[in-house]
């Protein structure tokens, strides 16, 4: 084969290959460190397994209640009481002497700022979360 016909080899999957190699390390040095954490600590004893499981529950709930409550109370739409809300514009139609049908249930709530919490539906679902 003569020299002009082959390819040249790129230099993209080369520079790949090292951020790969090199994420690779990073992760397995914090694997390695971990694993020496982990076997450091003393084992629980029969006695007290019980006590260390409720503490470690305990902190898990407390935990996940400061983001939960946190994604519960942050208002979902950025642009709401805005010009250029897009969620401001309601649709609604009656048909003959039936009750009148609107979008406004459903968009109403997004563009005045309601947080998840404050939807009609959800809100209630949320209630049961903790935080």
């Amino acid at each position: 084969m003569a020299s002009h016909v082959r390819s040249k080899p790129s230099r993209f999957p080369r520079a790949l290959l090292r951020a790969g190699l090199v994420v690779s390390a990073a992760g397995a040095a914090l694997a390695a460190g971990g694993a020496a954490g982990a076997q450091a600590a003393p084992t629980p004893s029969a006695d007290n397994s019980g006590g260390r499981a409720a503490a470690l529950a305990d902190a898990v709930l407390d935990t996940a209640g400061g983001s939960i409550a946190t994604a519960k109370n942050l208002q979902l739409n950025p642009l709401a009481n805005t010009p250029v809300d897009p969620l401001s514009n309601s649709v609604g139609t009656q048909i003959a002497d039936f009750k009148p049908v609107s979008t406004a249930a459903a968009t109403g709530p997004l563009s005045e700022g309601a947080a998840l919490k404050d939807l009609p539906v959800v809100g209630e679902a949320t209630q049961a979360l903790p935080g």
